[in-house]
């Protein structure tokens, strides 16, 4: 009987930890040319986190930058993965095997296109609407059913290619429009951990939509 018992216990800490950190995934490029880009807004969002948080130490683990950081009782890991955006599921993976994280406690937050500038949305799940680091977490994981935090970048003016247009910096007016955005995505991805991702949503949404 105390064989069994024990062996039941070691096998559930083998598998997922008692109270699982949260991890929160910021996608971008890495490289001091892309840094204020709008397809870097992910990063963006892990920095604004670390300067609310006081986080200090930051390390590279499993192809991405990391540190860590406790709120409200709950320890939280900021990563920016190294790897090139299209490659961000193996630095998702990696550190969500490492540190055994279920699904519901992994947020990424992304730029969108399809969203209006500045707009954020919260989203539980969904395919990756051509975001390729989405796609890239959706194949490592083997699912799509992860929270997103969504900052939206609009659509590039005229036929200016997509491509091209994410990758361009924001200007100066624009920049003072994503500060104030990266402070309600904080507010945003913080509710997530402390209240849940439905109150996060009905909050931050504001019409309500996924």
């Amino acid at each position: 009987m105390f064989l069994r018992e024990l062996f039941a216990k070691l096998s559930k800490s083998d598998t997922m930890p008692e109270n699982p950190p949260y991890i929160i995934v910021g996608l971008g490029n890495p490289g001091r040319e892309y840094r204020d880009t709008r397809h870097n807004i992910g990063f963006m969002l892990i920095d604004k986190l670390i300067e609310r948080l006081n986080a200090r130490s930051m390390r590279v683990q499993s192809k991405a930058i990391i540190t860590t950081a406790q709120y409200e009782g709950r320890k939280i890991i900021l990563a920016k993965p190294q790897t090139f955006m299209n490659l961000s599921g193996q630095a998702v993976q990696g550190l969500s095997r490492f540190y055994k994280i279920p699904q519901e406690n992994l947020m990424v937050a992304h730029d969108d296109l399809d969203l209006p500038f500045c707009a954020l949305r919260l989203r539980p799940a969904g395919g990756s609407a051509g975001q390729k680091g989405i796609a890239s977490i959706i194949q490592q994981l083997g699912t799509p059913d992860f929270a997103r935090l969504r900052l939206g970048i609009d659509r590039p003016p005229g036929r200016m290619d997509a491509a091209a247009y994410v990758l361009q910096a924001f200007t100066q007016k624009e920049s003072q429009q994503v500060a104030e955005l990266l402070d309600k995505a904080a507010d945003a991805a913080l509710t997530w951990v402390t209240d849940g991702l439905d109150a996060a949503m009905n909050r931050f949404n504001g019409n309500g939509e996924g």
